[in-house]
């Protein structure tokens, strides 16, 4: 599937300079007359717990996508937390369904596609890195909205919030307007915790609760009529 791999190369990328700053500080260390081996020793042991981390982090499973018409996957991991109707007038054209998903540090953060269809908008807003917990993140944070026209059933608007967090300090959206996605393709990663809310059609069927678990692209979210 597309934009695999990438979040193993972000992984990389923030092992890389962590290895540059912790060199940065066995050398501080030697030059403060601590000895060689133990220098060493006080630097490589948050190394290897800070890339164990890291990668477990960045996994990036493949999603198991279901089959059937009308079908809204979820489009992170994590536990929902509000389900709810809001106006959201930049995607939705108004009033909607939304099924928020809380993503922790230790869930996957790899976002998914809901449905199968063309992106019709993306915007990346900033604002503040609230502590995703709270339901005032998903008005006051730095966050990019994204919105879908779905092809089962055609023409369908569908949206999805990425929301940074306290320690989520960036969203790397992959797709563009004028794109045309799979249902459970990847399309973006946002570095650590942070949330995700889904615009659903007031007449969509939500077929979760609040409390459950969710598995990207792979739990079914709601049914569109």
């Amino acid at each position: 599937m597309k934009h695999r791999g990438k979040a193993l190369q972000a992984a990389g990328r923030i092992l890389l300079i962590g290895l540059i700053l912790l060199g940065l500080v066995g050398a501080g260390l030697k030059f403060a007359g601590v000895p060689a081996p133990l220098a060493s020793g006080l630097a490589l042991a948050p190394l290897l717990v800070f890339s164990l981390f890291t990668f477990y982090f960045f996994r990036d499973p493949e999603a198991k996508v279901p089959q059937g018409a009308g079908l809204v996957v979820a489009p992170a991991h994590g536990k929902v937390d509000i389900i709810d109707e809001i106006d959201e007038p930049l995607v939705m054209n108004g009033r909607c369904r939304r099924v928020s998903i809380f993503l922790s540090v230790f869930d996957v953060h790899v976002q998914q596609a809901p449905v199968g269809g063309r992106v019709t908008y993306r915007q990346h807003t900033p604002g503040k890195f609230l502590n995703a917990m709270k339901s005032e993140s998903a008005t006051e944070n730095e966050n990019v909205l994204i919105g879908f026209e779905a092809t089962d059933p055609a023409a369908k608007r569908i949206g999805v919030r990425l929301l940074a967090g306290l320690i989520a300090r960036r969203i790397i959206p992959w797709l563009e307007v004028g794109e045309t996605v799979a249902k459970g393709e990847r399309i973006s990663l946002i570095q650590f915790g942070s949330r995700a809310d889904l615009y659903l059609p007031l007449d969509a069927k939500v077929e979760v609760r609040i409390g459950q678990r969710v598995v990207g692209g792979e739990t079914v979210m709601a049914r569109l009529g």
